[in-house]
């Protein structure tokens, strides 16, 4: 029995050790091929479900796995080339626009592999020939080929502009994202400008929401780019952000008109702006810069309005805070000296981060926040003392900021004139005054607005349902009516019947 087993063994041994060592030599080079010639399959097929359902379920599991596709098509962009030559044929007017722009030696191979076999049917679907340009600009963006990415965003404007269908919002969006991307690289901002709002407008008329939020989203950040703060606030004016967009738009949407409105000095709408894109975030490791930029402009507006943001913020953020902590540290202890070194110190990051004008604006919070420290630690103090100890320029200047402070509500303190000295009132209790009140309506608002987006969540069920659980109730009903009329006249056994 033990020679046995020691023949099976080396009977079963042999054959693994020959599965182990060929396969990997012959097939591994070909595996990433058919693996996304078969993803892309699977994605022409949820785009046709897409198309003869009009359900856009189907288009975002396909854009679920878009990064990782995209990655391998960097790597090796044949089995991209191969399905165009399949859809449309060696010798398709689409097929010769979009190999173009491939490598030779992928289009050679794929038409070595496909022949001149097309597939009508794809070829004349929209959702097909969208999600393919939508595939040739992100391999044309991760290559870097900037050129060919710049004609490949002209056709793919004109091609936009010739769809209206439902059920291509959510490519055409995407779309409309990588032909900004392209504009902003490029530097053609201004250039791009009357397309994105032409194509809003179309957006809008044709209630297409996926498409408007995206644009508003690019145009604000086409303004924001070049410094058009004033155009990008009168635009926001003029337009209704879609309700039941993305999360990921309803965000970028809430970074911009943070910004905007810091900028215009509106800073509690800009903090609930901030908050609201933090919290709208996608959670996902792709989102962390985007995160990280919020929270940055979160902490700003938060010293602007007065208030330092607690240790916990910097803490549990990823990324290079310590700037915003010293700047923190600085308005805190209202040092004037050190905010002006740490706001010289990282000069570059503020400006890398577009931060620099609201940073700077600190300078008077510092001011205020080392008067708010005099007034607590002195009954009565000179000006000439307080324009010392804060290194103020002159008596007259220091005499201006500490009345604006006390009309502001910063303190609660006099200034005497003709005597030169500032003297302090006696300290309130905080729960005679109405800062509980507006910290407890700021969190019913919290709360109010969660439960509102929890309910704008949900999902209801269709008009077809609701019709078959209406006829299902009616015929129990006069199931019911009929049963208890049986028992009025007597006749249960003819009803059982």
């Amino acid at each position: 029995m033990s020679s046995a087993k020691d023949v099976e063994m080396l009977d079963a041994s042999a054959p693994a050790e020959a599965n182990t060592t060929a396969p990997d030599q012959e097939s591994s080079p070909e595996q990433p091929q058919i693996t996304v010639a078969l993803e892309l399959e699977l994605n022409f097929a949820s785009l046709h479900k897409a198309a003869a359902n009009f359900d856009n379920r189907y288009i975002t599991k396909v854009f679920r796995d878009l990064g990782s596709l995209r990655r391998k098509i960097v790597t090796d962009p044949t089995p991209l080339a191969s399905a165009i030559v399949k859809t449309y044929g060696l010798e398709g007017a689409v097929s010769l626009r979009l190999l173009q722009f491939l490598p030779t030696e992928s289009v050679d191979a794929a038409k070595a592999s496909n022949g001149q076999s097309a597939d009508n049917t794809d070829a004349s679907l929209p959702e097909i020939n969208a999600y393919l340009h939508l595939l040739v600009q992100l391999y044309l963006l991760d290559t870097n080929a900037l050129s060919q990415l710049r004609d490949l965003s002209t056709m793919i404007v004109a091609l936009l502009k010739s769809y209206n269908r439902r059920s291509l919002d959510f490519i055409l969006a995407k779309l409309w994202f990588y032909v900004a991307r392209s504009a902003e690289l490029h530097e053609e901002l201004i250039a791009l400008r009357p397309e994105l709002l032409s194509a809003l407008r179309t957006a809008t008329l044709r209630h297409d929401d996926q498409t408007t939020a995206s644009l508003i989203t690019l145009i604000l950040r086409n303004y924001l780019k070049s410094h058009d703060i004033s155009q990008a606030a009168n635009l926001c004016e003029k337009i209704v952000f879609p309700a039941n967009a993305g999360a990921a738009l309803s965000a970028r949407y809430f970074y911009y008109m943070s910004f905007i409105n810091a900028v215009q000095l509106d800073y509690s709408t800009a903090h609930e702006c901030a908050i609201a894109a933090v919290r709208k975030a996608p959670q996902t490791k792709w989102a962390h810069g985007f995160v990280q930029e919020a929270t940055k402009l979160k902490i700003i507006i938060e010293l602007l309005m007065g208030d330092i943001p607690e240790l916990k913020v910097f803490k549990a953020a990823n990324g290079n805070f310590e700037p915003y902590f010293q700047v923190c540290k600085a308005v805190r202890l209202g040092d004037i000296k050190l905010f002006e070194e740490v706001l010289k110190k990282y000069e570059e990051t503020f400006v890398k981060d577009n931060l620099f004008t609201l940073v700077s604006r600190l300078r008077q919070n510092v001011i205020r926040t080392g008067i708010r420290t005099i007034s607590l630690s002195y009954s009565k103090i000179s000006l000439k003392d307080i324009c010392i100890k804060l290194h103020l320029e002159s008596e007259e200047a220091t005499e201006y900021i500490v009345s604006k402070a006390i009309r502001d509500g910063v303190i609660e303190a006099t200034v005497n004139h003709e005597q030169g000295y500032m003297k302090s009132k006696e300290l309130l209790d905080v729960y005679s005054t109405k800062l509980p009140q507006e910290d407890f309506d700021l969190r019913i608002r919290f709360c109010l607005s969660l439960h509102t987006d929890s309910v704008k969540a949900m999902r209801y069920p269709s008009d077809d349902s609701k019709n078959a659980n209406s006829d299902a109730n009616t015929e129990s009903f006069d199931d019911k009516m009929g049963l208890l009329q049986a028992l009025e006249d007597g006749d249960l056994e003819d009803f059982m019947d």
